[in-house]
């Protein structure tokens, strides 16, 4: 029983630096884009290369 005078403190601190982390990010702007990362994973960087047989291909 003589632990839970250290694992209660322990628990609540954690519990408040988590709190407190989770407050700052809220606060820096963290969360006010969250399809923007999303949609740039998946989006193509690069325009499509045309292969000469495209190029011949479109000229008939």
């Amino acid at each position: 029983m003589e632990i839970l005078v250290i694992l209660v403190p322990l628990a609540l601190a954690l519990g408040l630096a988590g709190l407190v982390g989770f407050l700052w990010s809220l606060r820096s702007g963290q969360y006010d884009d969250l399809d923007g990362a999303a949609w740039r994973a998946i989006a193509d960087d690069d325009p499509p290369q045309e292969t000469p047989a495209d190029v011949a291909g479109a000229k008939r």
